[in-house]
C-alpha cells in the first residue's frame, strides 16, 4: 500500500513535465524564436560600436540581432574583413500576394543592401540597416561560410574617407603654390609695373596732340576767314598773308607728325605687351589655367560637404 502514492507522484510529475515541456514548444513557435535564418555579412571598415545583439532593422523595423562578429585575415592579400553574423527573423515581415518562395536573390538584385548606420550619436553605438540603394554593385567577399552572404556598401562617411584619400592633396597644395607664385611673378614683373607709366603716357600724348591741334585751329582758322573774306583784296595784299599761313600750316603739321611718331611707339609697346605670342600673356595664361584646375579640384570637396553636411555624422539613404 506504501507504494501506491510514490506511483502517483511519479506519474504527475512525468505528465506536469511532459505539460510544460509541451507548452514550452507552443511558445516558442508562436513567438518566431527557432525560425530564424543565419546570414552573414562582411564590412571592409571599421565595425566599432557594433556589438553582438545589436538589432538588424529592415527600414528601422527590427527584423533580427546581430549574433557574432569575426575578424578575417586575407593572408594573401593581407587584407583585414569583419565578418557580422546575424539572425534573421522571416516571420517579422509580413507577406501580401500569390508568389511564394524565396525572394531575397530578386531583392538583392534590385538594391538590397547592408549597411552600418548609428542608433545614438550620444553613446555611438552602431546597428546594421537594410535598405534599397539601386544601381549599386553586388560586392561580396570571398569566404568560407554556410550561412547565406548579404552583400554590403559602405557609410557615406566612409566613402566620403576614400574619395579624400584618393585625392593628391600634396599636388593640389603644390599647384595652388605654383599659380600664386605665377601671379606673384606677373604682377611684379616689370612689364606689368611698367604698363600703367606706359598707359599715361600714351593718353598724355594723346590730350598734348589735341591740345595742339586746337590751339592751331583756333590760331588758323581766323586768318583763312580773313583770307576769305578778303577775296576781293589785290594780289598784293594776298601775297603779304599767304607766307604766314603757310608758315602755320608747315607748324601744325610739324606738331601733328611729331604727335603721331609718339603714338605709334607706345601703340607698339602696348601691342608687344599684350599679344599672345608675348611673355607677359603666356605667363598670365599659364597662372589662369592653373588657378581654374586647383578651383575646381576644391569646388568638387566643397559641394560635397555643402549639399550633406550630416554626410560627416551619420550614413545617408541610396539617391
Amino acid at each position: 500500500m506504501s507504494e501506491k502514492p510514490h506511483t502517483v507522484a511519479i506519474g504527475a510529475f512525468i505528465v506536469g513535465a511532459l505539460l510544460i515541456a509541451i507548452v514550452t514548444v507552443i511558445f516558442v513557435l508562436g513567438s518566431g524564436f527557432g525560425q530564424a535564418d543565419k546570414i552573414v555579412m562582411v564590412f571592409n571598415g571599421s565595425v566599432k560600436g557594433l556589438n553582438v545583439g545589436a538589432p538588424l532593422a529592415l527600414r528601422g523595423v527590427q527584423v533580427g540581432q546581430v549574433t557574432a562578429i569575426d575578424v578575417i585575415l586575407d593572408a594573401d592579400t593581407l587584407e583585414v574583413l569583419m565578418l557580422v553574423e546575424a539572425d534573421f527573423h522571416e516571420d517579422a515581415i509580413q507577406r501580401v500576394g500569390t508568389a511564394s518562395g524565396d525572394v531575397t536573390e530578386e531583392l538583392i538584385e534590385r538594391g538590397l543592401r547592408a549597411q552600418l548606420n548609428t542608433q545614438s550619436l550620444l553613446t555611438g553605438l552602431l546597428y546594421v540597416q537594410l535598405d534599397f540603394y539601386p544601381g549599386s554593385e553586388i560586392t561580396l567577399a570571398d569566404i568560407d561560410s554556410p550561412y547565406y552572404q548579404f552583400p554590403t556598401i559602405p557609410t557615406d562617411l566612409e566613402r566620403l574617407a576614400m574619395k579624400l584619400q584618393k585625392l593628391d592633396l600634396s599636388k593640389l597644395m603644390d599647384q595652388a603654390e605654383d599659380t600664386i607664385t605665377g601671379l606673384n611673378t606677373f604682377l611684379t614683373s616689370e612689364d606689368f609695373q611698367a604698363m600703367p607709366g606706359t598707359l599715361k603716357a600714351t593718353l598724355d600724348s594723346v590730350t598734348t596732340l589735341s591740345n595742339q591741334l586746337k590751339t592751331q585751329l583756333a590760331t588758323s582758322l581766323p586768318k583763312v576767314d580773313r583770307v576769305l573774306d578778303g577775296a576781293a583784296v589785290t594780289v598784293e595784299t594776298t601775297n603779304q598773308e599767304l607766307p604766314d599761313i603757310s608758315a602755320g600750316v608747315k607748324k601744325n603739321l610739324d606738331a601733328l607728325n611729331q604727335a603721331i611718331v609718339t603714338l605709334d611707339g607706345a601703340l607698339t609697346d602696348i601691342d608687344g605687351m599684350v599679344s599672345p605670342e608675348s611673355p607677359t600673356s603666356y605667363r598670365l595664361n599659364e597662372a589662369l589655367r592653373e588657378l581654374a584646375l586647383a578651383a575646381r579640384a576644391m569646388q568638387k570637396l566643397a559641394k560635397t560637404l555643402e549639399e550633406q553636411p550630416e554626410a560627416l555624422l551619420r550614413g545617408r539613404r541610396g539617391d
